[in-house]
């Protein structure tokens, strides 16, 4: 297949776009063809109104590592081109086949850092999950972060957002990188047995941290509760044996870590042990090969000294709704016929929803006589697709009528209000509203609709 320049273009156009957003500005593309015509970095500036100095050291290394990124392999000024034709040839195909599916459904190509340069074969990525939609910006901000050593983020995001996704999309793309991940969430865990004291539960978080790392067990080696206690005998573990096993980091993802905010007498022994971690990955080495992810659905609003929560350090990060784009490749994703105003119909509706929006595309797809306004007229009723989801929060928001009457008035107001932060709290991790400073807002046009004629129908019964 022949491939020229103007088809690297295009092709640098779509790696960047799906990977960043974004595709390449002119000055980019003047050294991308000055690249091809194998001209100087001088002599591309002779043709342009731009200092050789600013293109052969701002802009063109910034385009090689963009590149790079994009299409996940090694890219230097004189090995663009195969890696591009490859890109191009892979997305011809699929239009040939009639696939509707872009590149990031494929598998992903990356390059490990010590590798690039000498590898003829880079490491080919799953993406977690077949529908997954790349979040460019937020992946690289961690990938990048977690590489460094001793460091910590805190990804905050409601339920049935894509935290899952993203976690594990990250952790892969880690391994690649030769670090050791473990991803443990404490949905896992017996609550009623796990979670009755520190010392069973700091037992149960050991052994899954070791059978995530393929560890034979020496945990009652190292365990001393009566003399030393849990919290020692846990961070001696983990120094003297997890970390021990060999030079490689060690990244350790804890999700759903807000099903403990009910449990003082444990997070309090818990969060603070990761604080300490965190602290002596300062001066240790052995610590600083550990980098700690801590997932939750709402903000940790509880009681905890500032110098031991693990809440006030490292790098918060935030999953946003879809944009209107992200929700056109998710409707590819599922075949359905998407236009553009019908996106933005669904969305009006919807909001950026991850999981409203994919169950809509699934509906819509399996019912294609279904006239998209029947469907948005009906979506928020008792017939409608999202009864058992909506039934689900309802019976949620019926056990505790302080949140009841606070999401109430939520979706009452013709603009956002302040209400109590612990109930806000609640609220945002449930995906109910959304928070902009101290004030909220209801998440989504068919929560109102519903939510409202329901508690209405409730509060006139006698």
């Amino acid at each position: 297949m022949s491939f020229d320049v103007d088809q690297a273009i295009e092709a640098a156009n779509q790696a960047t776009a799906e990977f960043y957003g974004r595709s390449l500005n002119d000055v980019e593309i003047l050294v991308l063809k000055g690249a091809w015509e194998r001209d100087s970095y001088d002599q591309i500036a002779a043709r342009s109104q731009y200092s050789a100095s600013y293109i052969s050291q701002d802009i063109a290394p910034k385009l090689w590592k963009l590149l790079s990124d994009a299409l996940g392999e090694k890219i230097k000024k004189n090995s663009f081109k195969e890696p591009l034709k490859r890109y191009w040839e892979t997305k011809s195909a699929q239009e040939n086949r009639g696939s509707r599916d872009d590149l990031s459904s494929s598998p992903i190509t990356f390059q490990s850092s010590e590798a690039a340069g000498t590898s003829e074969h880079p490491i080919k990525l799953e993406l977690p999950y077949p529908r997954y939609i790349r979040r460019p910006e937020i992946e690289t901000l961690c990938f990048e972060t977690l590489r460094d050593p001793g460091t910590l983020i805190r990804l905050k995001s409601p339920k049935l957002t894509g935290k899952t996704s993203l976690i594990n999309f990250v952790l892969a793309r880690l391994t690649t990188e030769g670090i050791h991940t473990i991803n443990l969430s404490l949905r896992m865990a017996d609550r009623q047995h796990h979670f009755s004291n520190i010392d069973i539960f700091l037992r149960w978080f050991c052994f899954n941290v070791e059978q995530e790392l393929g560890l034979e067990s020496q945990l009652n080696r190292y365990w001393n509760a009566e003399w030393l206690g849990s919290k020692v005998s846990c961070t001696t573990y983990f120094e003297k044996c997890l970390l021990a096993q060999d030079d490689a980091p060690v990244m350790l993802c804890l999700d759903d870590i807000d099903l403990l905010f009910s449990y003082p007498e444990l997070y309090e022994d818990f969060f603070g042990l990761l604080r300490s971690w965190y602290e002596k990955a300062r001066s240790r080495p052995q610590w600083k090969k550990l980098r700690l992810m801590l997932a939750h659905s709402t903000e940790a609003y509880i009681r905890l000294n500032i110098n031991q929560s693990p809440f006030n350090v490292g790098l918060p990060v935030e999953l946003a709704e879809f944009t209107i784009d992200q929700a056109q490749q998710l409707a590819q994703r599922t075949h359905w016929e998407a236009s553009p105003a019908g996106i933005k119909k669904l969305i009006a509706l919807l909001g950026g929803h991850p999981y409203l929006l994919e169950k809509a595309f699934d509906y819509l797809k399996a019912n294609p006589q279904l006239p998209l306004e029947k469907f948005l007229q009906t979506a928020s009723t008792q017939s409608g697709i999202y009864r058992n989801h909506l039934q689900e929060i309802w019976s949620q928001l019926k056990a505790n009528p302080e949140l009841e009457t606070a999401f109430h008035s939520v979706i009452c107001a013709q603009q956002s209000i302040p209400i109590e932060p612990t109930l806000a709290y609640q609220l945002q991790s449930m995906g109910l509203i959304k928070l902009t400073g101290n004030v909220a807002q209801v998440t989504c046009q068919l929560y109102r609709h519903y939510f409202l004629a329901n508690l209405e129908m409730s509060k006139s019964k006698p």
